[in-house]
């Protein structure tokens, strides 16, 4: 059993090796975009609002490890849950499609961090409009795992769920303070 123990360590090392993200395989990146926690959160946000039309999709894939993964939780109609996970490259297909023919722009409300040494977890709630200024016709929170590799942060996944009558954004996520995300 010790022996088992031992080796623990090594696997997690050799484990985590397969995500270092290799310059050639990765889109350039905006040094501004990857310098900090705000700063990507600014560039993730900024990067699929916009009017209809294309997005950066490129920029999109810079901000993810290559093994970076995006999934909704789905309430179906008869009150069970699914899951809809992706590969960042399924993301910007699927919604890629949809961004073409429709605006969208998603901002976030409130935005709460909790750091444990390159590991960050954000909970971001957020508010989708169909134009900026307009009545959210969505909202949710993303729960978003962030690493910090000594040089940037990467995206590591996106976990999301919407507000329902049924599953309302508790109120500390709901109003955004005065000097915006906190």
């Amino acid at each position: 059993m010790k022996r088992v123990l031992l080796a623990l360590p090594a696997i997690f090392v050799l484990s985590f090796s397969c995500f270092a993200q290799s310059p050639e395989k990765s889109p350039a990146t905006r040094p501004e975009d990857v310098k900090s926690i705000d700063s990507i959160l600014t560039a993730l946000y900024g990067v699929i609002s916009g009017p209809a039309g294309e997005r950066d999709w490129d920029r999109f894939r810079s901000l993810f490890l290559p093994q970076g993964r995006l999934t909704a939780a789905v309430k179906n109609t008869n009150g069970s849950t699914r899951v809809h996970a992706m590969s960042v490259e399924d993301y910007a297909k699927g919604a890629g499609s949809y961004f073409a023919q429709h605006a969208f722009f998603e901002s976030p409300i409130v935005n709460r961090v909790q750091t444990f040494g390159n590991v960050s977890q954000v909970f971001s709630s957020y508010e989708s409009r169909h134009a900026p200024g307009e009545a959210p016709f969505a909202r949710g929170i993303n729960s978003i795992q962030l690493l910090n590799d000594g040089s940037r942060w990467w995206v590591v996944s996106i976990l999301w769920d919407q507000e329902r009558s049924d599953n309302p954004l508790p109120k500390e996520f709901a109003a955004q303070s005065p000097g915006g995300p906190k």
